[in-house]
């Protein structure tokens, strides 16, 4: 397998990627929605969880307003 020349890597790679299914154009924009949706999603809960540890430490020092 390692005496395999460059052309013949390349000629297998051709192969391979033609038993690949792709996705359609429906489902790449709804998974990428998902993504983006789950993303804004995290953001958010992180977003949160920031700022109920911020009070918590600032509440427990006593440096809160």
């Amino acid at each position: 397998m390692a005496s395999k020349s460059f052309f013949g890597f390349l000629q297998d790679v051709r192969t391979e990627t033609t038993k690949v299914t792709w996705p359609g154009r429906r489902e790449v924009m709804v998974t990428t929605g998902l993504v983006l949706l789950m993303c804004i999603f995290i953001g958010i809960f992180f977003v949160i969880s920031d700022q109920i540890i911020r009070v918590s430490v600032g509440f427990i020092l006593g440096i809160g307003n």
